[in-house]
């Protein structure tokens, strides 16, 4: 006996890539994610690409492997994705010791993050807004 499947939790025309356990605090993971919520695809590889944070490729490539599975695995159309959902978790904390003066000890965590990355196909622009541009 096998276990029932399970539903997908996205509609039809979202796709996600996912990953766990990124060596970086989701404080300064979230500050470059900001950048390419709700952006279209081109735009937000674009933003990652000329970055100078160093975990700007790691979301990049999340980034990457979203859009690949959207062409790929749900046939949507690269050309009108957009970032609709970039989350940042918080995952593990390492915790380390650091000696100090007088037989103390300090602790030190370096804390490990979360990155979840939802691409959406937009529907394409009506007969009526084109033809409102035509005339304006």
């Amino acid at each position: 006996m096998s276990k029932s499947k399970r539903l997908r939790a996205l509609s039809e025309t979202e796709a996600l890539a996912v990953t766990r356990n990124i060596r970086v605090s989701p404080r300064k993971l979230n500050l470059v994610v900001a950048l390419i919520r709700n952006k279209p695809v081109s735009q937000a590889v674009a933003l990652l690409t000329f970055s100078k944070r160093r975990i700007a490729q790691q979301v990049k490539k999340t980034l990457e492997s979203a859009i690949a599975n959207a062409e790929n695995n749900h046939q949507l159309n690269v050309d009108r994705l957009v970032v609709s959902v970039a989350d940042v978790g918080k995952s593990i904390v390492m915790r380390r010791f650091h000696a100090r003066g007088r037989g103390r000890s300090a602790r030190i965590e370096k804390f490990f993050s979360h990155l979840k990355i939802v691409v959406a196909e937009q529907a394409v622009q009506s007969d009526v807004a084109s033809s409102e541009q035509k005339v304006a």
